[in-house]
């Protein structure tokens, strides 16, 4: 009679064992454009967002959460990586600051390893939901080199690009609006001197043949209809939705994409809720045009960009709401963050972007406005509930933090940037684990972050910053976005440092001919120093013809260049 006592005793804790062992899903939320200033857990009091609020309250919220970029594409490619983007060559250059196209070949490339990848061989299923923005093609517009499926995904529904005003019909052309100004006078100055030589030609003050002319005129034309028609088409060739492989909606409709991303992301939670499973839900919002349903249109004290949020919290609930229906809370970590800071252009105040005390924005290299983001983390009964840790963590960190808890290996023959959150934010260790944090601008190196353990004070060293008017109609001087280098950045000589801990809004540089600003500077220069060393020649994948639209790697439903389908 003893051992059938004995026999379940065995018995229950095999499974105890057994479900502590379980390896949990991952529900990794990031909105587009989203500014720390702009969510009520981190102090807004006038918008509202009760279910990313709810996530805080049931677990642990970063305040010095950092962006490896302060822009999409290499911000999104360091998080998909744990690295610095300019180890793979995901960095802009004069200009090309993120993938412009749809039909380029630049893109996350196939060598890099991803933490979706590693995850997947260890059972899990992996699935992406909305915005990508890391590349599609290749050599051809069916090779699917950059696509999420060959970047660790078992599945993908989305936006392989980003927002823009060119997707809804309504708004005016956004990318390119200076350069496509630039195209219409070279094309004007063109035609002139065209008519000017043919005229020359006629009544024989120049003696250069009819051939000759015919040549000259038929390259610029063909090179300037080769850009028109890309801007014609942009909201066709660029503004899609994909499952999978397949094109499903060719230009997307805007005013349903939504529901559609709320209805994928609840119906992949249920259909693998055995698990183990990992969903990354990038959200569309609140990137411009604000594009938002009926619904919620008109309901926010700060016109369609406060809308726009809300909406944007609402979904967060709907997909929450699924994963507490299905029984998944305590075996799933939850996470939201943005991929950088708010966007600062604005129509007016009420449509402009908040980033709380911190200065700057989106596209402003090395300004804490524009890298630093909301960090949440919720794992109920592994987190502790309503914990506000504020050591300085990274994006990056959430690389090796699911493949460690997915119990997979960081790959050892790269260099890998983030670190282990799960020490931290178990309260195993009461201290970050980084010491020094490098932002990039592009490819220069703007500022420099260093955290003194042994006072417990973040310094911030600044080498450039972009010139922007926090006041003005337009944050940026004669650019849509900030530049990162020329003569629209400001270089510091000598550099200027802060004491983050007591300056978060980097309004009082240390004095340069103090003792504690040479100690500090000579400390974060050795950094610098051996960042450098570790860096290694790639290609440029955001650079030049690698960022210039191809029409042979165009993704196309139904009939090149008309391309249009609804298939579902």
């Amino acid at each position: 009679m003893a051992i059938f006592p004995a026999f379940l005793l065995l018995f229950w804790t095999c499974t105890i064992r057994g479900i502590t062992a379980s390896k949990p899903n991952f529900v990794l939320f990031m909105a587009d454009d989203l500014g720390i200033g702009e969510i009520g857990c981190f102090g807004n009091k006038t918008l509202r967002t009760p279910n990313i609020d709810r996530l805080a309250a049931e677990g642990v919220k970063l305040t010095h959460h950092i962006a490896a970029a302060a822009i999409c594409t290499p911000s999104r490619a360091a998080f998909m990586t744990g690295r610095y983007p300019v180890r793979s060559g995901m960095t802009g250059h004069d200009g090309y600051a993120v993938l412009m196209w749809n039909a380029v070949s630049g893109g996350l490339p196939p060598n890099e390893t991803t933490f979706p990848k590693i995850l997947k061989e260890q059972g899990y299923t992996t699935g992406i939901i909305g915005k990508w923005h890391l590349g599609m093609n290749c050599g051809s517009r069916n090779d699917f080199c950059h696509h999420p499926l060959n970047h660790g995904f078992d599945y993908y529904f989305g936006l392989p690009f980003t927002l823009i005003n060119d997707c809804d019909d309504s708004l005016p052309t956004e990318i390119h609006i200076a350069f496509k100004k630039k195209l219409l006078f070279y094309g004007q100055l063109f035609a002139v001197a065209l008519v000017t030589i043919m005229v020359c030609k006629q009544i024989r003050l120049i003696t250069i043949s009819w051939k000759v002319i015919v040549i000259f005129a038929f390259l610029p034309i063909l090179f300037f209809g080769y850009w028109y028609v890309a801007y014609e088409f942009m909201n066709y060739w660029n503004c899609f939705l994909m499952r999978n492989f397949e094109i499903t909606e060719q230009p997307l409709d805007p005013d349903t994409t939504a529901v559609k991303m709320i209805n994928e992301a609840t119906s992949f939670i249920s259909r693998n809720k055995q698990g183990p499973f990992l969903l990354i839900v990038s959200f569309l919002h609140i990137h411009t045009p604000y594009i938002t349903t009926k619904r919620f249109r008109g309901k926010s004290k700060h016109g369609l960009y406060g809308d726009n949020i809300e909406e944007l919290d609402w979904m967060t609930g709907e997909i929450l709401a699924t994963i507490d229906q299905e029984g998944l809370v305590n075996n799933t970590l939850t996470y939201f963050t943005s991929d950088h800071g708010a966007y600062l252009e604005g129509l007016n105040t009420v449509n402009k972007g908040f980033n709380g005390i911190y200065r700057g924005g989106k596209g402003m290299g090395g300004l804490e406005g524009g890298i630093r983001v909301p960090g949440i983390l919720r794992w109920p009964g592994v987190l502790p509930a309503n914990t506000v840790i504020d050591e300085p963590t990274s994006l990056m960190d959430i690389y090796p933090t699911v493949i460690k808890l997915g119990e997979g290996k960081i790959p050892e023959d790269r260099i890998t940037d983030g670190k282990d959150l799960m020490p931290l934010v178990q309260g195993l260790d009461s201290t970050s684990p980084h010491d020094f944090m490098f932002h990039y601008c592009s490819d220069q190196l703007h500022a420099v972050r260093w955290y003194q353990k042994s006072s417990h004070t973040v310094w911030k060293v600044h080498y450039i910053s972009p010139k922007f008017s926090p006041e003005g109609s337009s944050a940026c001087f004669r650019s849509k976005l900030c530049s990162c280098s020329g003569d629209l950045v400001l270089h510091h000589v000598p550099p200027l440092l802060y004491n983050l801990s007591n300056d978060p809004s980097e309004k009082m540089p240390i004095a340069s001919d103090l003792a504690t600003y040479q100690e500090m500077m000579e400390e974060i220069e050795r950094a610098v120093a051996n960042h450098r060393a570790s860096l290694h020649p790639v290609p440029l994948q955001l650079y030049k013809f690698n960022n210039l639209w191809d029409p042979r790697l165009q993704s196309c439903c139904g009939i090149f260049p008309f391309c249009s389908c609804r298939k579902e």
